[in-house]
């Protein structure tokens, strides 16, 4: 390799491995180190050292001629190991390129990662001289991506229906795809595509696809970390999604899905990192300059904790920063995604002071061209002082709404006093979003999602069941605010199997019916179960994955009726917030709540902690623009007690009620209300829209 390559300056952009006609272009970023060395390795594994000749600030460069696409390598950083001052450096550890876009595969789980010796008396203050090379995958020289796709769907976020789902658990056990499931390229096959488009999805969010590591501790006990939490390259997608094919695998899929009219959201990590904390490996970030990526704590050995994984990143850091904004740019364009959902979003607003909802990384965001006018997503907390910030971030970040999730689960339970949650819910959660200008569809509600029960499992365990993950049962939410109805797990009695099925439709309808952007867990509308278990985080089986096979055909159907509703009635959907005000194209409220006898709503009945009943008339809100303003109504029976009769608001003139849905009778087609009251099934949803008298 010596002789057919030679250095020169290069330059300092962008960073990372860029190829040109001439050779590839290497610029890393490191504050703190003194010397930074290129490593080239060829196919038999034999390794090549050049010393980077150039530092530009803080940016390491070298440009060296003759390589091509496909060649790897990695870096080894020289500087002072001094962890009490925050310092990590030791060249024995080849380092993973942060900005590479291509890699070979993941780490074997070696003494040699670690950058002091483990199990030493002083553990990490210790330093370990042997060469991590034989046990590191290496970064990969990758092509140029293809252009932005003009063909994004754009989909407004009042016609969004997004579909959480894991590239892996989405298709592995299709029986379509015989064993060729796993992958970007069965993500986006014809089965799956088909079963979207049909159901109405017109958003998937894929589970953590960029690179991500195996932790050791799951390895040591035969597991391995399925959801994908632990991310070490920002811009390569996981080689285990691939296939075989290359990076762009990943791009094929996007288009794919596009092609179909469904966007693509993506899952990211930007909070921490798989280097874990003072304990953890020297495997890129800690190797380069750990004083500059992590946040520190007054001890600078000590990282500060804030996600509960060891570390947090300084996305403060001007260069954490650029590494963030660059690997979102990156994805955006010349992957095609549509959209991230930020894992741990309160951590990324963090700055010294502790949360900022204009700390330098949202700002960045709101501002940047490409990435404001995508779907951004916050989950809304982490574990640090501060942590819960639910409503607390600016416009245009979206959030994870899990006080929706809680509310309704606990209103068909029937635990008491939560009829003015549910409707505080139903209508859009402003007293969480209705500031800054923000919209109703800023709260992305959700029963179930990835982390946690599955809605087959809500209604069919009061306890999580997570045995099988290692960790005595103990992992995962104490409180599901689940309930088994009777029997814990599945069960062959009839009258709790019809009871659990009325109470799934009857979860999915509020979610569909309700103000905001929803989002349903991949598998839920099948019936899918993961045996109780509320946390397979490392569940790479028959667990995490959906069951294709065993699927509710009436809950599928019904689940599909309930999105075609909610698509075709956009007053279930608006993005103005409905406060009880009138209308100035007929005088009626925007939304009207009442008794079951017709009666408006009073505060001792909405203080009634017995309180199992509510109605609401719902119209577009007022205030609307006189073009998407609607002349009719919905109104909607939330029934968690026993049977009941309902009087319906009187119609206007010309016009009739016609019961649309009920969750009593899922198949039932639409039909006139009679007049008078209308009986209403014990723990059920209807839903009666005013149309025609013709």
């Amino acid at each position: 390799m010596q002789h057919r390559i030679s250095v020169s300056a290069g330059r300092a952009a962008p960073l990372g491995a860029t190829p040109d006609e001439a050779g590839v272009n290497f610029a890393v970023f490191s504050a703190n180190a003194t010397r930074m060395v290129l490593c080239l390795f060829d196919e038999d594994g034999r390794e090549t050292r050049i010393d980077l000749p150039e530092r530009e600030g803080d940016i390491w460069h070298g440009h060296v001629a003759g390589l091509t696409v496909g060649q790897a390598y990695g870096f080894r950083a020289y500087g002072p190991y001094a962890p009490d001052e925050g310092h990590r450096f030791n060249p024995n550890k080849l380092l993973l390129d942060p900005y590479a876009r291509q890699v070979t595969g993941a780490p074997v789980w070696d003494g040699a990662l670690y950058g002091y010796t483990r199990k030493a008396p002083a553990e990490d203050l210790s330093f370990d001289p042997r060469d991590s090379a034989p046990f590191m995958p290496r970064a990969v020289v990758a092509p140029e991506a293809w252009p932005h796709d003009p063909r994004r769907p754009a989909t407004r976020l009042s016609d969004t229906v997004i579909y959480e789902a894991h590239v892996k658990g989405l298709t592995a056990a299709h029986p379509a795809l015989a064993g060729a499931g796993g992958t970007f390229a069965a993500a986006a096959s014809d089965p799956i595509l088909d079963h979207l488009t049909r159901l109405g999805i017109t958003a998937i969010e894929f589970l953590p696809c960029q690179f991500f590591l195996d932790d050791h501790f799951l390895v040591e006990k035969g597991l391995v970390n399925y959801w994908g939490y632990q991310p070490i390259g920002y811009f390569a997608p996981d080689p285990r999604y691939l296939g075989g094919e290359d990076i762009f695998a990943f791009r094929r899929m996007v288009d794919r899905f596009h092609g179909a009219g469904i966007e693509v959201i993506l899952d990211v990590v930007y909070n921490h990192t798989g280097e874990g904390g003072h304990l953890g490996p020297t495997l890129s970030f800690r190797g380069l300059d750990n004083a500059s990526y992590y946040r520190l704590m007054p001890d600078a050995r000590y990282f500060v904790n804030d996600t509960g994984t060891g570390n947090t990143l300084a996305t403060d850091h001007p260069m954490v920063l650029r590494l963030v904004m660059d690997s979102l740019r990156y994805w955006a364009t010349s992957m095609g995604v549509d959209g991230f959902r930020f894992d741990l979003g309160a951590s990324l607003a963090r700055t010294e002071h502790g949360f900022d909802r204009n700390a330098p990384l949202l700002q960045a965001m709101r501002q940047d061209p490409v990435l404001s006018q995508l779907k951004l997503i916050m989950e809304p907390w982490d574990i640090g002082p501060g942590g819960y910030q639910l409503g607390n971030f600016s416009a245009p970040f979206l959030s994870w709404n899990d006080k929706f999730r809680d509310g309704v689960r606990r209103f068909w339970r029937g635990d008491p006093g939560r009829a003015p949650d549910l409707a505080t819910r139903v209508s859009g959660s402003a007293d969480l979003f209705d500031h800054s200008g923000r919209r109703a569809t800023s709260s992305v509600n959700f029963l179930t999602a990835h982390d946690g029960f599955t809605l087959e499992d809500v209604v069919s365990y009061r306890h999580r069941h997570n045995a099988a993950n290692g960790e005595g049962g103990k992992d995962g939410h104490g409180e599901n605010y689940s309930d088994n109805l009777g029997v814990e797990g599945p069960t062959d009695k009839a009258g709790i199997r019809a009871d659990r099925a009325r109470r799934k439709r009857n979860m999915i309808a509020t979610l569909l019916l309700s103000q905001g952007t929803p989002m349903i867990l991949g598998g839920d509308e099948l019936g899918n179960s993961q045996g109780g278990n509320n946390n397979a985080y490392n569940q790479d089986n028959e667990t995490g994955w959906i069951d294709w096979t065993d699927r509710d055909p009436v809950f599928h159907r019904f689940v599909r009726r309930m999105i075609a509703f909610r698509r075709a009635h956009p007053i279930v959907r608006q993005a103005m917030f409905l406060h009880s005000r009138e209308r100035a194209i007929d005088g009626f409220e925007d939304i009207f709540w009442r008794r079951t006898d017709g009666a408006a709503m009073g505060q001792e009945d909405w203080l009634d902690p017995d309180l199992r009943t509510i109605c609401v008339e719902i119209r577009t809100a007022s205030g609307t623009p006189h073009y998407a303003a609607l002349e009719y109504a919905i109104f909607l029976v939330f029934n968690a007690g026993e049977a009941l009769s309902c009087q319906l608001p009187e119609p206007p003139p010309g016009q009739r009620w016609s019961k649309h849905v009920d969750t009593a009778a899922p198949d039932a087609a639409p039909a006139r209300a009679e007049a008078g009251p209308a009986p209403i099934a014990a723990d059920s949803l209807a839903v009666f829209v005013l149309e025609p008298a013709t």
